[in-house]
């Protein structure tokens, strides 16, 4: 009864199961969707510390502006004395 007859009984009946690829397969399919979702956490990341970038480049410019305002002050209040 090894052998498979046409149309004869359910195909479960006669082809082996193969457990180990099943199980290969399922954990294959578990690590894309993690490595996709490490990729789409790790874009967040990114456009977090892009944002953060542009806030600290922002604060230096406007100190770098306050310093030079403050300076130039200095330098038309001793000019006009």
């Amino acid at each position: 009864m090894s052998a498979r007859r046409e149309g004869a009984g359910s195909r479960f009946l006669y082809d082996s199961f193969d457990a180990a690829q099943a199980r290969i397969e399922a954990n294959e399919r578990v690590m894309q969707e993690r490595w996709a979702a490490l990729e789409f956490r790790l874009g967040q990341i990114d456009a977090v510390l892009e944002r953060l970038e542009r806030r600290i480049w922002l604060g230096v410019c406007g100190l770098t502006a306050f310093l030079l305002a403050q300076g130039a002050e200095a330098l038309i209040g001793a000019a006009l004395r």
